[in-house]
C-alpha cells in the first residue's frame, strides 16, 4: 500500500538497503538534493532506480526555484536569478520555467517544489525575501501562475509554497519557529490572495509558521484549524505535502511531527535527509496514503512536454529580463 510520504536518499546512487527499504515503505514520491546530483546521466539512472523500487513512474521532486534555492547548477542547468530580481514580467517568468522544466525532465525529474507564492513585507526574513516575486500580492499571483504554467507545459508538476503564506512571518523556519501576527483581515487582503488565485493547482506545501489569527500555538503543518481554513475558506483542494519535517521550527520527535501533520489534514509527509533511521520512524508514523483522489488528480496533471526551442526561449527570457532591469 502506498505510503503517505515523499522521501530522500543518501547519495548519487541507491544503496541496496535503500532499495529494499523503499520497496517495503512504498513512498508516493521522492525528493533530491545537492548530495544526489553529479551529472545528467547519473540522475537519469538514480531517478530510474527510485521508480524501479516502487514499481511505477512515481514523481521525483527537487527544489529548483532558481537563485538561492537551486539544486541543479551548470552544466546540468542554467544559473537562474532569484525571484526578487527582474524577470521580464509574466512572459519572462513563463519562459524561465518552461526552460527549467526541460532541464529537469532531461534528468528524470518531474516535480518542482516551486513556485513560491509568499508576499514580501516588512517582516519577511532575509532567507525568504530574495525568493519572493513581489510585495504586491496580485503581482505574486500573476507571476507564480506563469511559473506554474511554464513547468506544467514542460511536463513538470509545480508545488506552490508555503501555504497559506510565509511572507509576513519573522523567522527562518529551518532554524526557528516563525510567527505571523497579522490579523485575519490583513492576511485576506494580502498574503492569502495568491493562495486563492492558485488554489486550483495540483500540489501545495505547508509552512511551519504559526498564524496567530487562526491558531496562536501551532504551526500550520500541525494545525487542523489552519489546514481546514486553507481547504474550506481559501479553496485549495490539491494534494498537500508538509515542508521538510527535519526543520527546527517543528516541536517533538520526527514520529510525532509526521503523525501530527497527517492528523492535521496534510496528505503527505516530506522527509528530506535520506537518513535511514529517520525514514523508518517517519514511514511508521505517517501510515498509508488516504488522499487517493487528490493524488490521482495531481498525477493527471503530469503530461508529456510540448516541443520547445530552448535556445530561443532562453534568449527571449534574457532579453525581457534585461528590459525590466
Amino acid at each position: 500500500m502506498t505510503g503517505a510520504t515523499i522521501l530522500g536518499c543518501s547519495g548519487p546512487v541507491l544503496t541496496e538497503s535503500e532499495r529494499a527499504f523503499f520497496r517495503d515503505a512504498d513512498p508516493w514520491g521522492f525528493i533530491l538534493f545537492r548530495r544526489n546530483v553529479e551529472s545528467v546521466a547519473q540522475l537519469q539512472t538514480l531517478t530510474g532506480s527510485l521508480r524501479e523500487t516502487v514499481g511505477w513512474q512515481a514523481p521525483v521532486f527537487v527544489d529548483q526555484e532558481g537563485g538561492t534555492v537551486q539544486r541543479l547548477r551548470p552544466p546540468l542547468a542554467r544559473d537562474w536569478p532569484d525571484a526578487s530580481l527582474p524577470q521580464g514580467g509574466p512572459t519572462g517568468v513563463y519562459l524561465r520555467h518552461r526552460v527549467m522544466a526541460a532541464e529537469l525532465m532531461a534528468c528524470g525529474i518531474d516535480g518542482n517544489c516551486a513556485p513560491v507564492i509568499d508576499v514580501a513585507g516588512p517582516d519577511t526574513h532575509p532567507f525568504l525575501q530574495r525568493r519572493i516575486w513581489s510585495r504586491d500580492p496580485f503581482d505574486v499571483a500573476t507571476l507564480a501562475m506563469a511559473a506554474a504554467e511554464g513547468l506544467m507545459k514542460g511536463g513538470v508538476l509545480p508545488v506552490i509554497k508555503h501555504l497559506p503564506g510565509h511572507g509576513a512571518a519573522n523567522a527562518d523556519t529551518h532554524h526557528d519557529l516563525a510567527r505571523c501576527r497579522l490579523s485575519l483581515a490583513q492576511l485576506n487582503a494580502a498574503d492569502f490572495l495568491p493562495v486563492r488565485a492558485l488554489a486550483h493547482l495540483p500540489l501545495g506545501m505547508t509552512s511551519h509558521v504559526v498564524y496567530e489569527a487562526l491558531d496562536p500555538e501551532t504551526p500550520a503543518t500541525l494545525s487542523p484549524t489552519v489546514i481546514s481554513y486553507l481547504r474550506a475558506e481559501l479553496g485549495f483542494d490539491g494534494l498537500l505535502m508538509t515542508d521538510d519535517l527535519n526543520m527546527n521550527a517543528l516541536p517533538g520527535t520526527l514520529a510525532s511531527r509526521a503523525a501530527g501533520a497527517i492528523r492535521a489534514g496534510c496528505d503527505l509527509v516530506l522527509h528530506c535527509s535520506g537518513e535511514m533511521a529517520e525514514m523508518v520512524e517517519v514511514v511508521a508514523a505517517s501510515g498509508p496514503l488516504t488522499a487517493t483522489a487528490r493524488a490521482e488528480a495531481a498525477l493527471a496533471c503530469r503530461r508529456p512536454p510540448a516541443p520547445i526551442d530552448i535556445d530561443a526561449a532562453t534568449a527571449e527570457f534574457e532579453r525581457l529580463s534585461q528590459e525590466g532591469a
